[in-house]
């Protein structure tokens, strides 16, 4: 699905019937928020996409934006619970929510997919039916954060699979069925 940022702000505004399922335990008076740099492009979103229990319109399209896929420019519509997941995953690291994470990789085009798996063949992590592809995806490292306790924080939170890259200094985190390499 490929998105302007105009189109993605607008169909998140228009979608507010879809908007409307619960956040998981979120207290009233809780925002949610994320800061996010890509490191390829040096760019910077942060953003409140949750309000007492409530997504926020304007937030969400301002992360699917950040989250994009860098190299082609597409855009996609993020699954709120990996939005969530990266929240709970700063929180378990004890971090402010002004804290910037660090991304790697967030949504993917299947042509951009395609074209990494094409270059470093499947051993180099890139999957074919990969989660990035659904929105369901991120590879990040927080600045001043050991690798490996991030990764141990991930895999605590047992939200859904986590890669471990050490090599490449990165952590997978996503929303698909729980896992680890």
């Amino acid at each position: 699905m490929k998105l302007s940022r105009r189109g993605l702000i607008g169909g998140v505004l228009a979608g507010g019937a879809a908007l409307a399922f619960p956040l998981p335990a979120m207290a009233v008076g809780t925002e949610w928020r994320l800061a996010i740099r890509n490191v390829h492009t040096n760019e910077s979103v942060d953003a409140l996409f949750a309000r007492n229990g409530a997504f926020v319109p304007a937030g969400l399209a301002e992360l699917n934006h950040g989250l994009r896929d860098w190299r082609t420019g597409q855009a996609t519509i993020m699954d709120r619970r990996l939005l969530a997941l990266l929240v709970r995953l700063r929180d378990k690291l004890e971090l402010t929510g002004r804290t910037k994470i660090d991304l790697i990789s967030g949504y993917r085009s299947p042509a951009t997919n395609a074209s990494l798996r094409a270059k470093g063949g499947a051993h180099t992590g890139v999957g074919s039916q990969s989660q990035h592809m659904l929105g369901k995806a991120t590879d990040i490292k927080v600045a001043g954060v050991r690798l490996d306790r991030l990764h141990g924080a991930a895999l605590a939170l047992g939200g859904g699979g986590v890669g471990y890259y050490p090599r490449d200094g990165f952590v997978h985190v996503d929303t698909g069925r729980v896992r680890h390499w």
